[in-house]
Order: C-alpha cells, then structure tokens, then sequence
C-alpha cells in the first residue's frame, strides 16, 4: 500500500446541485443548472474487511478509548476483548445507511479511492455499484498515479477503471465526460516510471482512447499532486483540472481555522496554473491514533513521534463556513477557469483525521454543517433515521 502521508507531506511541502435529471447514456445529467459546482467527499474505505490488514490496522488506531469518539458508527466493541473495537463485514444495509447519510448531507457524489477489484479496499465500492439505493448518489474515482504502473509495465487497472466509468450512476460533467481524479503526482515518480513527462502524457491520450472506444466521452481528469509541479506542467501532461487529496502542513499545528486557511491559500497556488482547480474542503487532520499505533504501509513512522502535530477538530460553523468559501471560490473564478466540482477531504478518513460520515453512537455534527450550505436547510426538528 502506497504510503499516502508522506506523499501528503511532501506536496504540501511545495506549496508557496441541485439533484440532476437522467441523461445520455441512461445515467445522470452532465451538468447541473449552475447554482453550484458538484460537491463530493473522498472515500478511504479500510473499514470493511475484517481480517486484512488495512481494516485491522485501522481497529487497532481507534481501539485506545480516548479515539473511540471518532471512530465510524457501526464499530462494535470485540466480543471477546472490550478494549478491542472491530468493524463488521460491509452489508447491504450498512451500504443504503451511508447513501441515506450522504444525501440528507447534500453531497452529489463519493470520490472511492480506486484499487483493484479483489482488493479488500474495495469491497464497498462494489457494495455501493450493487445498491438499490446508488441512484440516488453519484460516484467518480480517485486513482494513485503508482497504481497505474509504469511505461514498460502498466497496470490493467486503467482499463478496468473505463469499465466503471460507464456505470449509469458514474459522475459526468461537462459535456457528459466521466470525472477521474489520478493523484499523488510527483515528478521523481514520474521520471523513474514513466521516462518523463511526455510517457505520462502518452498514457493519458491511451487512456482517453480507450475510453472512447468503450463508447464515452473523454475523461474529464482532474490531476493532484505536487503542487508547484502541476502549476508549471498539468496541461502538457494532459489534464483538465489540478486539485488536491487533502492540504496540510507535515508537521503543522494549531486550530482548524489555520488549516482552513492553510489549504485556502493551497486553492489559489493552483490556480496560477490556468487550469480550472478543483478545490479540496478539509474537515480536519489530526493523525495521533496512527502516530501512537503506526499503520503497516507507513513505514517511517515511529510510535509516538509527533503526537504534537494536529489541528484541533473543527466547530460545525467553521465546517460549513469553509465550504461555503470553497463554492464561492470557485463561483469567482473566470469562466473557462471553473472546476465543475468541489471535493472534500474526507468521508471516512477518521484514523487520520478528516470525515464526514457519522461516529459512535451516531455523532451527525458534520453532516447537518454540509446540510446547511449544500441545501440551505436547518437541521429539522425530526430527524430522519441515519444510523
């Protein structure tokens, strides 16, 4: 597993709608009527397969009883060890409560962090394609650069990806163009796998014309990465857009107030691109649960080293107060700058620090945040069952 932290902390190192009618190929609208971008969250689903070992790191992180209040709403307390938190297989019916959360909350899509089909990481993207309830939810990807392999040897996961990108329900904008983040972009990787710039780009072009060949519109991909990077070069690579996985600082501290400005400050380093940015929302990052227990594919970190370095959670104003920053932002930009979407980091990336998906017993602060901006509805007297 890619040891996504240290990407994280070396990017941020460089850094100076309304419900969519049915449409084309018997999915959703590419576009909305232009109230507001599409605003989706980012799914890191180790959650939901008991006995690998992302889900088992991930017990471990949250187990210690001072974590617990962030842990997802369907973690149990082990059977047989009450200091042990587990987390069930993923269900039918775990699936539809998420959906239902996510829809009360206004989002218009999840963003799955895209990994092979067999791999545990996995299973509730094929959950959520195998609902009764995924029409009313849209769904885009988020790919690894790494994943895709090199230029001497790629991956067929790209084209197991375009498969996917012909679901009814996969997010289009902009002409009905399938949205496909590819992120953790870093010009030494693309160097030594891919011969440079231009064997990067020519895997793009493969892309979209196999894309095309599968009967869709060309991808509209949204590059993220090294920063600076992306300014000087996205467009020669070949994207559409540049955006961010989450904006922080390695070792930075303090209140959610400076991070909101941290990754604020991140939004407009993109744009000196003149590429339209998609921007990335932070609901938080506070990483002491993996710092006290290390997760396997963060290999440098030690235990304990860096308890110090967080930002304290955020209020549900400041929540929402950031995105509503996010949506205006963008709103301001020229209009060929524009991204279609918002992105925000994350649903459930709780170990780490940033989510919106209800915690223990059924915490739903943040998602009556979003609910106020993205609806503009108050939390109602009677709430519907989310958990």
């Amino acid at each position: 597993m890619l040891n996504r932290r240290a990407i994280l902390v070396s990017l941020a190192a460089n850094l100076v709608p309304p419900i969519m009618p049915p449409f084309g190929r018997g999915g959703f609208a590419a576009t909305a009527i232009k109230a507001r971008p599409l605003v989706g969250a980012i799914r890191w689903d180790a959650w939901y397969s008991p006995g690998s070992t992302p889900t088992e790191a991930v017990e471990k992180s949250l187990s210690p009883g001072k974590y617990r209040w962030r842990a997802p709403f369907f973690a149990k307390s082990s059977s047989h060890d009450l200091k042990h938190l587990s987390f069930p297989p993923i269900t039918p019916e775990e699936m539809d409560k998420e959906i239902r959360q996510a829809v009360f909350a206004g989002l218009d899509y999840w963003a799955f962090v895209a990994y092979g089909s067999n791999h545990p990481m996995s299973k509730a993207l094929y959950q959520f394609r195998a609902s009764a309830g995924n029409d009313k939810l849209r769904y885009c990807l988020f790919t690894e650069l790494d994943r895709w392999g090199s230029r001497n040897r790629p991956t067929t996961l790209p084209q197991e990806h375009i498969g996917l990108l012909a679901d009814r329900n996969y997010l289009r904008v902009s002409g009905d163009r399938p949205l496909y983040f590819l992120g953790f972009i870093a010009p030494a990787a693309i160097e030594r796998n891919w011969k440079g710039i231009a064997g990067l780009r020519e895997q793009i072009e493969r892309f979209r014309s196999n894309a095309a060949e599968a009967g869709l519109a060309s991808p509209y991909i949204v590059l993220a990465g090294d920063q600076n990077f992306l300014i000087r070069e996205a467009k020669y690579i070949g994207g559409d857009a540049t955006g961010s996985y989450a904006l922080t600082v390695g070792n930075g501290r303090g209140s959610f107030a400076e991070l909101a400005r941290f990754a604020e400050r991140g939004w407009n380093a993109l744009s000196h691109g003149r590429l339209p940015v998609v921007p990335t929302v932070m609901t938080g990052w506070d990483r002491r649960p993996r710092i006290e227990h290390p997760v396997p594919w963060e290999t440098k970190q030690r235990p304990g080293e860096g308890m110090e370095n967080f930002f304290t959670a955020p209020t549900k104003k400041e929540l929402a107060d950031h995105l509503a920053r996010a949506l205006g932002w963008v709103a301001a930009r020229p209009p060929d700058e524009q991204a279609p979407a918002v992105l925000i980091y994350a649903w459930n990336e709780n170990d780490e620090g940033g989510w919106l998906m209800p915690t223990l017993p059924c915490q739903t602060d943040r998602l009556d945040a979003l609910r106020q901006v993205l609806k503009k509805a108050a939390t109602p007297s009677r709430k519907p069952e989310l958990c």
